[in-house]
Formats: structure tokens, sequence, C-alpha cells
């Protein structure tokens, strides 16, 4: 009885290694490649990366959702997202998002003003996730800003599971499908639902996902896939862009980076 009760221990440590293990690889990847470390961050470049039209030449509203990897060792586990709007005629954009620092000393993480919307994230490239483009995105600009006031977790802040940034890009996501959000994988803390909600609609609002805290789930979506959280870090399949979905290293496949742009009538 003994020896089987040891050989069901040491079975069970190997399979908990070796998931570990597989969780692990692709951070351990993009460490070892280098370039998400960074440099200081009171030196690392926030310069804009050229993404965003200028609101001198162009009168239309706009949305605009983007990602890059977080600073320091972060940055091989996951991205910050953040979001930014301009109404129409407006001159300057809007810019909207969780900043953990903020929640520390300020007691409120919820980030809002004026800014240029594609700036590197502390040297990191950003990442354009979806373009909203026309008249009829002022309503949605309203309702991203009303989302954006009532997040309940602004007060709250956990690098992992969540709630963080990228809670809070999901969350105003969910309350506003015109989005069609395709956070990508490494975007850790978009599943977290909070402390009492274990089943809501996906990211997208094209499918739904059940949860447990952030830690552990699933996602079954048109625009996500499949997508299996363990320990906050996501495995998945995206059948509609033929990627693949891997913890550190994002999305594989012929078409890694897509971007929705969604015109004035709502196609993408």
């Amino acid at each position: 009885m003994y020896r089987r009760w040891i050989g069901f221990i040491g079975r069970g440590a190997r399979r908990l290694g070796l998931l570990l293990a597989l969780l692990l690889a692709g951070p351990g990847i993009m460490l070892a490649t280098g370039g998400v470390m960074g440099a200081d961050w009171r030196t690392a470049s926030r310069e804009p990366a050229g993404l965003a039209p200028d609101p001198a030449t162009n009168p239309q509203a706009i949305v605009q959702v983007y990602a890059a990897r977080a600073f320091s060792w972060r940055g091989a586990f996951g991205v910050h997202t953040w979001i930014a709007v301009k109404p129409s005629n407006a001159a300057q954009y809007t810019v909207y998002h969780i900043l953990g620092w903020r929640t520390r000393y300020n007691g409120n993480g919820l980030a809002i003003g004026r800014d240029r919307p594609d700036r590197r994230w502390f040297g990191a490239e950003p990442d354009l996730l979806t373009h909203l483009e026309g008249p009829e995105v002022d309503a949605v600009i309203a309702r991203i800003d009303a989302a954006a006031r009532s997040y309940p977790y602004a007060r709250e802040y956990g690098l992992w599971p969540g709630p963080n940034s990228n809670t809070f890009t999901s969350w105003v996501a969910r309350q506003v499908p015109e989005l069609a959000l395709d956070l990508p994988p490494t975007a850790i803390g978009k599943d977290y639902l909070g402390h009492t909600t274990f089943f809501d609609r996906a990211v997208s609002g094209t499918g739904y996902q059940a949860s447990l805290f952030g830690l552990l789930g699933v996602t079954v979506a048109v625009e996500e896939g499949l997508e299996v959280n363990v320990a906050g870090l996501t495995f998945g399949i995206d059948p509609k862009d033929l990627n693949l979905k891997l913890p550190g290293i994002g999305r594989v496949g012929p078409s890694p980076d897509p971007v929705r742009r969604l015109s004035q009538t709502g196609g993408s």
C-alpha cells in the first residue's frame, strides 16, 4: 500500500512538472530570444508608432485598441492593452487604460486622458487590434466612455491573474460588442470575470466562456476560436484565422495579428 502511494505521488509530481514546463516554455523562449527586458523605464521610448490617423487630416470618429509587450520580464508572459477614441472633429485622442502604479499610490488605477494613442509602451512596439471609423462610431465612443467609468475593479489590481489592465479592456469590450475584440492569448487577465462571476460572454461577444477567477477556464467563440486557460496562461486554436495560441509567444500562423477593421455599417 505504501509503495502504491509513493508511486501515485511520483506520477502526480512528474505530470505537474510536465505541465509547468509546458506552461513556461513560451515565456522561457521569449526571455531567451531577448527583446522583452527593455531599457530603464525612464529612458525607454514612448514615441508614437505611426498607426493612428492624424486628427488634423481625418475628422472621422475613430476607435482603436492596442496591445504591447509589458515592461521588463513581464513582457515574456504578457501584454498591456489600452483603448483610444477620437469623436468626430476632435483635435485629440482620449486614451483609457488601467495602470497598476496608480492603484498602489492613488487608490484608483483608471487613467483617462488626452494622449497619442499609438505610443510605444516603454520601448515595446504597439499592435493595433481593432479599428472603427465613421459617423456611427460616435455612439460607440459614448458607450466606451460609460463602460470605462463604470469598471468595477478600478481600485483593485492584480498582476496575475487579475484584475489588471487586460481585465479592464475585456470588461469594456463585453459592454461594447461592436468592438468584436479578439484579445491576444498573451493578454493575461482578460479571462478574469470577477469575484462571483464564472460564466459570461466571450470578450468578442461572439461566443461564451467559463472561468474560475481567471486561473482555469475555457472560451468557445467565433472570433477567439477555442481557448483553454490554465493558471492564467492560454492555449488555443483559431480556425477563422488559422492561428495557434501559445502562452508567452502569442499567435502563431499565417495571420498572427489580425486587425479587426469595422466600418460605419458594422462590417468586418
